[in-house]
């Protein structure tokens, strides 16, 4: 019987095949407690286990193949130094020590304990890091148990000819699809080197670590579909509609033949895509179009330049300082990660922004330790920067130092008082001197703000007397102008990039820097939405800055695009009352 799963699309596509199922992440784990003459062994046995699992992930990474997305190898990473985090190995030694209990018992209790730390985390991107804790643990137990890595290309059996199969000439090579709770990125590593065309997760979102890899491998995905894994049999066929977010199992001859016609669509759309790579991005009536790439981390670089940007638009620097347990990247680190990503680019630009981390993030620094009500609201971005000043020039000599090698643009966050915007620039005239003083070379950057609050928007005029470029984080802005926490299930439908408020807001900022003759660039999701790009061409945005995979897709609505017609259209959607964006020529 036909039947449809709902969860989130984070990957576009479609994929067709067979399902095989992975088994649940959940192990059952057995309580009861030891002797104290039994505690060194049960401690031995969590340390074997972890360092079993380190060897596993050292060696999938020697051993990664040339193709592998550079996310994979960051969020191995991840996993090792979550492995040797003392928050973990520390907790688990109390637990066993202090209380007695199994070493399976104290493992998973930790696991609970740190859990529930991400759980109060206000960014999305954090809170979803915990997948990455609870895969971790599980790897451990795994071998702990002697159990095999739940991911391996699945032996070939024989089956019985259904109306699916002739329909889709099933032979030997029949299409997989992977079914699981959940995946680590070491079961992602082995699946990108076997055969499936397309996965689906119980659990994650829209930035856990399986919807990041599946958009950076180009893979049709599904994630958060809840009970998928229990309602998918092992070799249903099924269908995964990435571009819907919906799961459709055993289909019907008639619906496989509507989504086989799909799929070779996608297909065809992709090639013609790919043609427009070396094609400058340029209007109908003549306006050349910036196109940027969005990175995370320095090897992400070469993706953008394959994609067809012309320069990075948003170096996240932040993933440099995540999960080091407190042991954050000095400036010699700093400095090769940012050659790294100039020399990736080839000579093009890289706008790298400074730290944007807050009071919610895990960096474990021992100058910000409190809690915060709202963190939100809190110690984040800028602010967390200028408290803590001495960090804060060393990743700004990093950066200026940097410069010296390539066009390097400095992009500062959640500015909204023109005090911080004199500090900010003060500690950019320290770091210089710094530098004068100890004889190192650096470069020219250009210095640029983050509007992400409505007082920056507000205040547009005076931050262009400060700074040579402006940069829209509308996600944050959206965010702010509402009063809406987008992670907030409860009033995520209230998040509208076509709020009136939201609109006028960016309008005003890319007209006040047309007037004044300084680039504005849209960086956040805004930017890489198709649906909207028409809308932002009319209002005269010309610089563009979004995730490497959505580029092309974006360049063929600029070049389809005569910003003549679409001013007038865009004028009369920012003056109503109730936007919508509607064929704009």
């Amino acid at each position: 019987m036909t039947f449809s799963v709902h969860g989130l699309a984070v990957a576009r596509g479609i994929a067709i095949g067979r399902a095989v199922l992975v088994a649940s992440s959940r192990m059952d784990v057995a309580h009861y407690f030891v002797k104290p003459e039994q505690v060194e062994g049960e401690i031995e046995r969590v340390r074997n286990g972890r360092n079993a699992v380190v060897e596993e992930l050292q060696r999938l990474q020697a051993d990664m193949p040339a193709d592998a997305p550079h996310e994979l190898t960051a969020l191995l990473d991840v996993h090792l130094m979550l492995l040797q985090d003392e928050a973990l190995t520390g907790g688990v030694k109390h637990w066993i020590t202090d209380r007695l209990y199994n070493a399976e018992w104290a493992l998973t209790t930790q696991l609970e304990v740190i859990a529930r730390q991400f759980d109060e985390m206000e960014d999305e991107y954090l809170r979803e890091r915990k997948a990455d804790l609870e895969q971790v643990v599980e790897r451990v137990l795994r071998h702990m148990k002697g159990v095999a890595s739940p991911v391996a290309p699945p032996a070939s059996s024989p089956r019985r000819k259904t109306q699916q199969d002739l329909l889709l000439d099933d032979t030997v090579d029949v299409p997989l699809v992977l079914v699981a709770h959940d995946l680590s990125p070491a079961d992602m590593l082995q699946f990108k080197q076997s055969v499936f065309a397309g996965f689906v997760t119980d659990v994650g979102g829209k930035t856990s670590h399986t919807a990041i890899v599946a958009r950076s491998m180009d893979i049709p995905a599904v994630v958060g579909a809840r009970s998928a894994s229990q309602l998918v049999r092992q070799d249903d066929w099924i269908i995964i509609d990435g571009d819907a977010g919906v799961i459709i199992v055993d289909p019907s001859p008639i619906i496989l033949a509507e989504y086989g016609f799909r799929q070779r669509q996608v297909e065809l759309e992709r090639e013609r895509l790919a043609r427009l790579r070396h094609t400058p991005a340029i209007t109908l009536d003549g306006h050349r179009i910036e196109l940027l790439a969005n990175i995370e981390q320095p090897g992400d670089a070469p993706a953008a330049v394959r994609a067809g940007a012309v320069g990075v638009g948003l170096f996240r620097s932040e993933f440099l300082f995540m999960g080091r347990s407190g042991n954050l990247p000095g400036e010699d680190e700093q400095y090769r990660a940012y050659r790294e990503a100039l020399d990736g680019m080839e000579g093009m630009p890289v706008t790298i922004r400074t730290i944007d981390v807050g009071a919610d993030k895990p960096l474990d620094h021992k100058a910000h330790k409190d809690n915060y009500l709202n963190p939100a609201l809190g110690l984040r971005a800028i602010r967390w920067s200028l408290a803590d000043p001495a960090m804060f020039r060393t990743q700004l000599r990093a950066v200026l130092r940097a410069a010296a090698h390539g066009k390097v643009n400095l992009l500062f966050p959640m500015l909204a008082h023109t005090h911080e915007i004199q500090q900010t620039l003060a500690q950019v005239d320290l770091a210089r001197a710094e530098l004068d003083a100890r004889g190192e070379a650096y470069g020219p950057v250009q210095l640029g703000a983050m509007i992400e609050v409505p007082a920056a928007a507000l205040m547009v005029r005076t931050f262009l007397k400060y700074f040579d470029f402006l940069s829209i984080g509308t996600n944050d802005l959206i965010q702010y102008t509402l009063a809406i926490d987008r992670a907030d299930e409860a009033v995520a439908h209230l998040y509208n990039p076509l709020h009136p408020a939201v609109l006028r807001l960016v309008a005003d900022v890319i007209a006040e820097g047309e007037r004044q003759g300084k680039s504005v660039c849209v960086c956040g999701e805004t930017a890489g939405d198709v649906s909207m790009t028409r809308l932002l061409l009319g209002l005269g945005l010309r610089s563009f800055s979004m995730h490497p995979a959505q580029i092309l897709a974006v360049k063929q609505e600029v070049l389809r695009a005569d910003t003549r017609k679409l001013a007038p259209w865009a004028q009369r959607v920012l003056d109503s009352d109730e936007p919508a964006v509607a064929p704009g020529q």
